[in-house]
């Protein structure tokens, strides 16, 4: 089952805690997402910002900030699920809210909504971002039609969100819009594929994160080797069984790694036993992420808990 499929369900069960742990009461603001009275922003919020799973790279990146902006003593991360922030952010939007959570790029929801990033003076979030590939060692001898397809791959946020937001908007099984990509993208395609003889179902297997930027560039892979006929496996597993599974050999490839900020304490860690095909995806960022119709463009802006 896709996480796509699984959003509806999971979405409820999460956004259902996430409103009780920030109090919220269902109705509706009409301040446009700003504090009223006595109220600031940071009391409205309960000084929650809204994360997703506590194993992700951009959620140690979040306990960082709050330990790196003074004014955000007393803040809290409060970590759910992907799909929890979502429900959480589409209800916030619904009745013009305010909400803080952490979003990334390339990914469906800046489609949706009408989003931004505010500003990280400080530099916790990293910066921009490279999708990477690693590989494991010895799968170019092993594999070598593989190992080049993969090494050629590359390609556009707008192309990996195209991908998610068929899913998202359309209800599309990840695995087939992944494959309407491949099929109306034959071009570029043909870049990471001219001159690669096929294959007669050698077996490769790809590990990824769950992240739905990762499912969409990984079902784009799996139909791209299926055509030039390997039998493909994808492995969903946590970030850093990704990097352990490639230096063990126990997987062959990724296209998962965020570097070097989101997966760069594993990357680092397993290093000298990867090998590193570099970007398939450039201009990634990660950080706090607000509706456009809020007042507040930096974090340093955040009000301190009294």
């Amino acid at each position: 089952m896709s996480k796509f499929k699984k959003f509806g369900m999971t979405a409820g069960i999460s956004l259902t805690l996430l409103l009780a742990a920030c109090g919220g009461s269902g109705e509706t603001s009409t301040d446009n997402g700003q504090a009223s009275g006595t109220d600031n922003l940071g009391e409205s919020l309960d000084y929650t910002i809204t994360g997703i799973e506590p194993g992700a790279g951009i959620s140690g990146q979040a306990r960082k900030t709050l330990e790196e902006y003074e004014n955000l003593e007393g803040w809290q991360v409060l970590e759910s699920s992907t799909a929890g922030m979502l429900g959480a952010l589409d209800a916030a939007i619904k009745n013009e809210e305010p909400i803080i959570v952490l979003g990334w790029t390339p990914h469906w929801m800046f489609s949706a909504y009408d989003l931004k990033f505010i500003e990280d003076p400080k530099g916790t979030f990293g910066g921009a971002e490279d999708i990477q590939t690693i590989a494991r060692i010895g799968l170019e001898e092993d594999l070598p039609e593989a190992y080049t397809i993969l090494d050629l791959f590359h390609w556009e946020p707008a192309d990996m969100e195209a991908v998610m937001y068929e899913a998202e908007d359309k209800g599309t099984p990840i695995e087939d819009a992944a494959k309407n990509w491949v099929d109306q993208n034959t071009d570029k395609v043909n870049e990471w594929t001219d001159d690669v003889e096929k294959v007669n179902g050698e077996k490769i297997e790809l590990v990824t994160t769950q992240w739905d930027s990762e499912l969409a560039s990984v079902y784009v892979m799996e139909e791209v080797l299926t055509q030039h006929g390997f039998e493909v496996t994808i492995t969903p597993v946590d970030p850093a069984v990704v990097f352990q599974a490639i230096a063990t050999g126990e997987a062959d490839a990724s296209l998962a790694p965020w570097l070097p900020s989101t997966h760069g304490a594993f990357f680092e860690e397993y290093k000298e036993d990867i090998v590193d095909l570099g970007p398939n995806l450039t201009g990634t960022q990660n950080g706090f992420t607000v509706p456009s119709y809020m007042d507040i463009d930096s974090i340093e802006d955040l009000p301190a808990k009294e």
